[in-house]
């Protein structure tokens, strides 16, 4: 069963303009310090409750922005503020932005406030997908789709999950899908022809946000288009923007209430405009790692690792260096996820091949490559930054990039994903105590026990080659590309194989205490029921500390698994479809596209507080809601979400977050999560042209009024 739960929230209908004057009111003032900028926001009906006040400086070594939320009566406190001068203004749903009020920290502002125009000036700042629900694909019964000469559709649309998932995870892949630059279309000529070039153009090489991957991104859009059945596709998108350029627009969002109106946002630019696709901040084990210390982004498709001191408000680059000597900087350096270890070491899993595959990884005499051997000519770089050494040492190994993740094991052991026959891992402190890349790597081949005796057979010869061709008598080997990876604290492996998309699997890898020969892995696919599947697309993995397992969908769901309750894990029948029991499923909050019950997000990935670093309770869990300016929480793994958005700048896609407490005798103000705006085109966001990449940071306070 789907559960669409999500805190109440009740949307006010006095909505305004804003103008500022000192505050008259003072008996109504919220209680400030020098440091904060606190007030009240009125209209001719009274206060007003949840919506955004910001304040925004260039005075800084890079631009600084802080956003907090009114509370029921209107008040609010910008607090702890850097010493600057700053225009403050006021942002929310039904408003139209106010103007900018100039002022510093200390002051104390009435902001008065006028009803919108109209609908539509209301609805400009409406996130991503409240727009983008507004499309209308095919219905139900058009599927499979029957070709050009038919309803055309693909023929490889087999079912409208499958369409779905299509504008979901191939249109969000790299953008938001709703933002002006998407939604809207010139107003003469025909919206199929404005499509049909849209999604052919490039950016030029050098282009500081993607380099010389303009042609390669275009080529992906297009081909996208294609596969829905090119003139059907189109002609959904250009039916989408012709109703909005006629003046449609979405039902209104609910305002933040409860505790998301205790959130504090700050927003700093780093990076330049470069598409920074991870940060990291502390340790996923141990937030308190690297407390105060310097946030780190990686610039994916021109090989930097981006850092921002979010202390002195400064930031710097260092270059990711090539394989071969005498290469400073390798812009093909495909560093895309970085994980933290104890030290405060920055470990990044890369996309890229480079350097010559070490000979372990097929010599007999390692056991790994005896048990099932790695034959490749090119080696995976795992390259590392030491902030002691201020340097980044490329590791080359047999496999493994794409995403990483570290369990709590004596060895400080990390894992990775990407490949499609095993996961990897790496050892760390093995690699510090002995310098032997060959000694800290392994890798289990993903196996799945279908003949349920226990125990894997070693004789790779013997095995079942296709989970849909299976010899009860036998083992069978999967292949299947992985993606995001999140290890338990126990060492077990859960990764995301999101091809085919619908319905996508997790995949469960326990190396066992003595690896290879005690690898296992199973593969849960979510339920499939009277045909359809209750999510698709899996795109990420989080497990939390009681080994529960959850999975993030392109569909714009989460999925909790719960292995003890499964009846069968291995045998014949565990396949995927075996334990549906294990699972609930939950759909985030917002809109769904017209004639669906599916929203139109998209979520990344999920990350555990096990600490109660957040103040939300142990066990608490964030997931990255791309398409909404949102991350999501849900306190305790209870199933009910919190949404914290970021109001402006619009256009916050975030793919991961890290929790990090920089004094936990200090409260919330200790207390934070790090993400980045990961779009590729950071044009696409509210900034444009020449926008810079950006790490925001979340606080929640006790309530509204804490400073």
């Amino acid at each position: 069963m789907i559960m669409a739960k999500s805190v109440c929230k009740a949307l006010l209908t006095s909505t305004f303009l804003v103008a500022a004057t000192s505050l008259t009111h003072a008996a109504s003032a919220p209680k400030i310090d020098s440091d904060d900028i606190g007030g009240l926001v009125t209209s001719a009906n009274g206060p007003e409750a949840g919506v955004w006040v910001i304040a925004e400086t260039q005075d800084l070594a890079t631009q600084f922005i802080r956003i907090v939320v009114t509370d029921d009566e209107g008040r609010f406190v910008v607090p702890d503020l850097p010493d600057a001068n700053y225009k403050v203004w006021v942002r929310g749903y039904g408003l139209v932005d106010s103007d900018t009020v100039e002022s510093s920290p200390g002051a104390t502002l009435n902001l008065k406030a006028v009803v919108a125009p109209n609908e539509q000036a209301a609805a400009e700042i409406y996130p991503a997908q409240y727009w983008y629900s507004m499309i209308e694909p095919p219905t139900a019964n058009e599927f499979p789709g029957t070709g050009p000469n038919g309803n055309g559709i693909s023929p490889t649309m087999a079912t409208q999950q499958h369409w779905l998932h299509h504008m979901q995870e191939n249109c969000m892949f790299c953008h938001q899908m709703g933002t002006p630059s998407t939604r809207m279309s010139p107003e003469v000529g025909s919206s199929i022809e404005a499509w049909d070039q849209r999604i052919q153009k490039a950016r030029g090489e050098g282009d500081i946000a993607i380099n010389n991957e303009g042609q390669s991104l275009a080529t992906t859009m297009n081909n996208n288009m294609t596969r829905f059945g090119r003139q059907r596709g189109l002609q959904v998108y250009a039916d989408w923007t012709d109703q909005i350029n006629a003046g449609a627009v979405p039902a209104a969002p609910p305002r933040p209430a409860g505790i998301e109106r205790n959130v504090v946002v700050t927003v700093r630019d780093y990076a330049e405009g470069r598409f920074t696709h991870d940060v990291v901040s502390s340790d996923r084990r141990d937030p308190t790692v690297n407390a105060n210390g310097p946030v780190y982004g990686l610039g994916m498709l021109a090989g930097w690792l981006d850092i921002l001191d979010p202390v002195a408000n400064t930031t710097e680059s260092v270059p990711i260096p090539g394989i071969e000597p005498g290469v400073a900087h390798d812009e093909g350096a495909r560093i895309h996820h970085n994980e933290m270890d104890e030290k405060g070491r920055v470990w990044m899993a890369s996309i890229h091949r480079d350097g010559k595959m070490p000979e372990f990884c097929s010599d007999p005499n390692n056991p790994y490559a005896k048990y099932f051997p790695q034959n490749g000519k090119t080696a995976q770089p795992f390259p590392m930054y030491d902030p002691a050494t201020k340097k980044v040492e490329n590791i080359l190994l047999c496999s493994g990039g794409n995403h990483a993740s570290f369990s709590a094991d004596e060895d400080s052991t990390v894992f990775l994903s990407s490949d499609t026959r095993v996961v990897s891992w790496f050892k760390t402190k093995v690699w510090d105590d002995t310098g032997s890349v060959e000694k800290a790597h392994g890798w289990c081949p993903m196996v799945l026990d279908t003949n349920g005796d226990g125990v894997i057979t070693p004789d790779r010869e013997s095995w079942n080659k296709s989970i849909n061709e299976i010899d009860p008598e036998k083992d069978t080997q999967f292949t299947g590309f992985l993606y995001g990876i999140n290890a338990s604290l126990d060492g077990i492996a859960w990764s995301a194989n999101y091809i085919p998309y619908v319905p996508s699997r997790m995949v469960r890898t326990d190396p066992g205490p003595n690896p290879p020969e005690t690898c296992k892995t199973e593969i849960y696919e979510p339920p499939l029921v009277d045909g359809k599947y209750l999510a698709y697309g899996i795109r990420g993995t989080e497990v939390d500390k009681n080994g529960v397992a959850w999975a993030a969908f392109s569909s714009g769901h989460i999925g909790k698994f719960d292995r003890t309750k499964c009846k069968v894990v291995n045998g014949p029948t565990a396949t995927g479809q075996q334990c549906k029991e294990g699972w609930e499923i939950y759909r985030v909050p917002g809109p769904t596209f017209t004639g669906t019950d599916v929203t139109p997000n998209f979520v990344y990935g999920g990350n555990t507080d096990f600490t109660n670093a957040m103040g939300l309770g142990e066990n608490s869990i964030f997931f990255p809601a791309i398409n909404s300016d949102s991350i999501l929480a849900m306190p305790e793994a209870k199933g009910e979400f919190l949404e914290f958005r970021i109001a402006y700048p619009q256009g916050f896609y975030t793919r991961d977050m890290h929790f990090r407490v920089n004094d936990p005798n200090n409260g919330w103000k200790g207390r934070e999560i790090h993400a980045t705006y990961a779009m590729p085109n950071m044009w696409h966001t509210e900034e444009g042209e020449g926008a810079y990449s950006k790490v925001a940071t979340f606080q929640i306070r006790p309530n509204p009024l804490a400073h």
